[in-house]
């Protein structure tokens, strides 16, 4: 309980009082330190590999895309970034998604992955029952270390993915160097703790070099929203 000083009006604490919240303080602060110490060993070393960003494991990216129907540009940006991730050690790809999305949204496409230079067989696919279930799946997955990234295929705007929720995977991608990617859609955007935070939107395909009328590589507008004092990529055009 706080007891009232009759002097100055003021509210005064008990000495066990202020050693609790000195010991709030301490751990506070050692929450805080953890994120800015991984941030810069991630930025250090990023660049572009074979079209498409890369980062060193470890980070929350969500995936903005205005419609739906450029759900399989965002998968293929994120897996694009998971394919530098596998390693010996991390050869799985967990795609997560409700049950309730699954004939709606669709799965990856076996031989196109393949085409894509990404082995079907690394790809775990999991579907929960909501919301909650999917969180914690993301959650636990994060700190397995055969687990090179993670995809959250995440249909609408759930209140359970709020800031609270996002930090709680940012710290946990941090500590565990597994990264997770977060597929987003419509044009709102709620607080988070991701580290960074994209917005995909589709661009004109290639042409081929003997028939200009013919389209050629599929190209996606890449604008960084989240993140961009610390990483060198701001805007690009992928493809």
């Amino acid at each position: 309980m706080f007891s009232l000083c009759s002097r100055t009006g003021r509210l005064m604490q008990t000495p066990i009082q202020q050693q609790r919240l000195a010991a709030l303080r301490d751990i506070i602060a050692d929450i805080e330190r953890k994120p800015a110490l991984a941030e810069v060993r991630t930025w250090s070393s990023a660049g572009i590999y074979d079209g498409f960003p890369r980062f060193p494991g470890g980070l929350v990216q969500e995936v903005f895309t205005d419609a739906v129907r450029n759900g399989g540009a965002s998968l293929g940006f994120a897996l694009g970034q998971i394919r530098t991730l596998l390693t010996p050690g991390r050869l799985a790809v967990l795609y997560l998604q409700l049950e309730s999305d699954a004939q709606f949204f669709g799965l990856p496409y076996g031989p196109g992955l393949s085409a894509f230079g990404l082995d079907p067989s690394c790809l775990v696919i999991v579907r929960a029952k909501d919301m909650k279930e999917l969180l914690w799946v993301a959650e636990e997955s994060l700190t397995c270390r055969a687990v090179a990234g993670i995809v959250a295929d995440i249909g609408g705007a759930p209140e359970m993915l709020d800031f609270t929720a996002s930090r709680r995977l940012s710290l946990r991608a941090a500590e565990s160097g597994v990264s997770l990617f977060l597929l987003r859609y419509g044009l709102e955007r709620q607080a988070s703790a991701a580290h960074l935070r994209w917005h995909l939107a589709p661009s004109r395909s290639g042409r081929k070099p003997f028939d200009e009328r013919a389209p050629g590589a599929a190209r996606w507008s890449l604008t960084l929203e989240k993140g961009a004092s610390l990483a060198p990529i701001t805007r690009f055009l992928l493809e």
